[in-house]
């Protein structure tokens, strides 16, 4: 399935686009093979497959809260670029 210059050119302009000459020829060429494409994807029988609106099968990705210790306050300003022993220093912002 090919596609014309007009409809490039139509499509060019709904998107307000300002594209050169040999751009039209190549998204012709590319829009041209993705059609194609879809073309052969409509030949698959998938008679037995059933429709879904997801491609994974998760109900709930969420876990339980739970309660646990907090990390300790040194470990926590290991890796800080600065502290003071007790916090994080950052600087100002007002």
């Amino acid at each position: 399935m090919g596609v014309s210059k007009e409809e490039i050119l139509h499509v060019v302009a709904l998107a307000r686009l300002e594209i050169g000459e040999q751009e039209i020829d190549a998204f012709a060429g590319q829009i041209g093979e993705i059609l194609s494409y879809i073309d052969r994807l409509r030949e698959v029988d998938t008679s037995g497959v059933a429709g879904t609106a997801y491609a994974g099968f998760l109900q709930n990705a969420f876990r339980e809260d739970e309660e646990r210790s907090h990390l300790p306050r040194q470990e926590a300003l290991a890796n800080a670029p600065e502290a003071d022993g007790e916090s994080f220093l950052v600087p100002r912002v007002i």
